[in-house]
């Protein structure tokens, strides 16, 4: 293995890399990354708060459309009183009523 010559590694740097408008390039992409509202990491941020918004409303549609199934299937008296019967153990005067848990 060749030694490495410095002299022309810093005549490179000095030619190529801190040439001004590289300079201005890598500033600007620095600045675009990290800096300001529109930044790409806040942008990440906001995508992942987006994502877990819309997941929460979908888990909230769900709610919604399983209470309306309920709600119809409760407006028929048959299953009224099965619901008042399961949920709220609620029985006539003439029962008993035993709780088995599962």
């Amino acid at each position: 293995m060749a030694p490495i010559d410095w002299k022309n590694v810093w005549q490179f740097t000095r030619t190529y890399l801190l040439n001004k408008y590289v300079i201005t390039v890598i500033v600007f992409v620095l600045i675009f990354l990290f800096v300001g509202d529109q930044s790409l990491i806040k942008d990440m941020q906001r995508s992942r708060q987006i994502r877990q918004t819309e997941r929460a409303i979908q888990k909230s549609e769900r709610a919604i459309q399983e209470a309306n199934h309920k709600k119809i299937a409760l407006q028929q008296m048959d299953s009224l009183e099965q619901y008042a019967r399961e949920q709220y153990l609620m029985h006539k005067s003439n029962e008993d009523v035993y709780l088995v848990e599962e």
